[in-house]
């Protein structure tokens, strides 16, 4: 029998192949170079690439029998992974390759904007002699804020404290044990901006934080003061900062991502006080092998069927077919469960009732906390590190089965525990045999509402022409509610209703609504469709 062919497009470590073994027939190609890639995809089963490969649809197609596409590294920019699912093929990445390699830039850039470093250097290898033009400051008893505490700014952390600096933390999913555990004092976004003497953020990507540090925390920082971002462009509002350096609002900036890249101006990269590296973060040759090697591993895997922790989509393995749709059904149930949240979550239960306990769901746990931590950590979220996310964070875990379900075939639901003693939950199912994603709980009412891209979620008290007052705020707002239901137990009582509408909700809309209807809880939560 012929051996699977192994498609390696870009170079990669000797670890690499090392790490394929002998099962598999290696072949290579310069995947920069179209026609060739194409043709040599024709007969690959998998193929590994880094960042200048290109695996969009057309090279998808020209490869039948592709089971998976590897990407050595973390960002996922070259595959197109919805034409990647269409077809079947799983999508793996490296996620945690790079963790170390991103912390120690970071500490990097810290160290050079307190001693002036590329500037100086600049400086003597043009000929001059300043020695008191680059005087700078120590981080000994500086504090030092991090934003957002998962793995990377955990390492940071951990380093920075061997310097003698007190590092605060602005994580709304970090219970204060842990943040005691790791040495940080947790603060509120506000108090951290305005205490620290520099600045460095860890968060994912999302509508809440793309520009979280914009005009308003620029001005209330420090003039003394710096800011680091080697996490994702846009978490620092670039316009912005730029501003600030200008003015000498701040005391300078260390940036290693951006909004566009290579930037489309010289905004950032020509400002006053400012040390730029182009996105550095995952370059080093310890975190290229372990991405190489990582990706190779998870590659056996998909061809021998079996599931792959860092598998991006869902595609294969040996999960039931009858258990696979409701992998994606709960990863969207954990987007809305966090989107419910008011404090760190102290545990989790994971519920399954109905048929599907005949079965192995063990993954319906993994997907529900790689769900639940995808719009809470910075880094890349999979079935292998969402436990550790959890374990962490001191979230306790359980999986719970059922064979009764009453209303239902199956139910998936979440319930977890906050750390104010808060109790929360949603529930879902598949309905039809289109096997329609549906929410069909949250917190105790029922409901049975599609889930889409753009939820409100309000409770308030029933009463006569309550839904006209709230109507006519979106109306208002340019916001169409494409759907609508309403839940209570007593007319009279409290009543949770669930709106979908079709773009999100302009900022101000929402406190609006809440004034104007006196809600208890009011909500808009974004989930990221397949």
């Amino acid at each position: 029998m012929a051996k699977p062919v192994v498609l390696i497009a870009e170079e990669l470590s000797p670890a690499t192949v090392d790490a394929l073994g002998p099962d598999f027939d290696i072949r290579s190609v310069d995947g920069t170079d179209r026609p060739a890639l194409l043709a040599a995809l024709a007969g690959a089963d998998a193929v590994l690439v880094r960042s200048a490969t290109r695996m969009d649809a057309e090279a998808i197609a020209a490869a039948p029998q592709l089971k998976v596409i590897a990407r050595a590294g973390v960002g996922l920019d070259n595959v197109d992974i919805p034409a990647a699912t269409t077809a079947g093929v799983m999508v793996v990445n490296a996620p945690t390759s790079n963790i170390i390699s991103a912390a120690e830039l970071t500490i990097g850039h810290i160290l050079s904007l307190a001693r002036h470093i590329p500037a100086a250097h600049a400086s003597l290898a043009g000929g001059e002699w300043k020695r008191s033009k680059y005087t700078g400051v120590e981080l000994y008893e500086k504090t030092v804020g991090i934003i957002g505490l998962g793995r990377i700014g955990a390492l940071i952390a951990s380093r920075l404290q061997a310097f003698g600096v007190e590092v605060v933390a602005y994580d709304p999913y970090i219970s204060a044990a842990r943040a005691q555990q790791l040495g940080v004092r947790l603060l509120s976004l506000d108090e951290l901006v305005a205490e620290s003497d520099f600045i460095t953020i860890h968060m994912p990507k999302t509508p809440e934080t793309t520009g979280m540090i914009g005009e308003a925390q620029l001005k209330a920082m420090k003039p003394s003061a710096f800011v680091v971002n080697v996490a994702r462009g846009g978490l620092v509002d670039e316009a912005a900062l730029a501003a600030a350096l200008h003015a000498g609002e701040i005391a300078g900036a260390g940036i290693d991502v951006f909004t566009s890249e290579p930037p489309k101006d010289d905004l950032l990269t020509s400002a006053p006080n400012i040390i730029v590296t182009p996105h550095l973060g995952a370059s080093t040759e310890e975190a290229q092998e372990k991405a190489g090697v990582s990706v190779a591993r998870s590659v056996r895997l998909a061809l021998g069927g079996e599931l792959v922790p860092d598998a991006v989509n869902v595609a294969g393995g040996v999960i039931d077919p009858y258990v696979r749709p409701g992998i994606p059904l709960i990863e969207k149930l954990g987007q809305v469960f966090v989107g419910l949240a008011d404090s760190p979550l102290a545990s989790v239960d994971v519920e399954v009732r109905g048929e599907l306990v005949d079965y192995d769901v063990s993954v319906l746990k993994l997907a529900a906390l790689k769900g639940i931590f995808s719009n809470i950590v910075s880094e890349q979220v999979s079935y292998v590190n969402a436990p550790l996310l959890a374990e962490q964070r001191g979230v306790a875990v359980r999986l719970i089965t059922e064979a009764t379900s009453e209303e239902y075939r199956n139910v998936l639901t979440i319930r977890g525990a906050l750390a104010d003693g808060t109790q929360i939950s949603v529930s879902g199912t598949l309905t039809g045999t289109k096997q329609i994603e549906k929410i069909v709980e949250i917190n105790g009412y029922d409901v049975e509402v599609p889930i889409a891209r753009h939820h409100v979620v309000m409770l308030y008290t029933d009463r006569p022409g309550i839904v006209a007052v709230y109507g006519k705020e979106f109306g208002d707002a340019g916001i169409n509610i494409a759907g609508m239901q309403i839940a209570r137990r007593s007319a009279g009582g409290a009543a949770l209703s669930v709106l979908t509408i079709d773009s999100p909700a302009p900022d101000g809309l929402l406190e609006q609504v809440a004034s104007a209807i006196d809600a208890d809880l009011l909500r808009e939560i974004d989930v990221v469709l397949d």
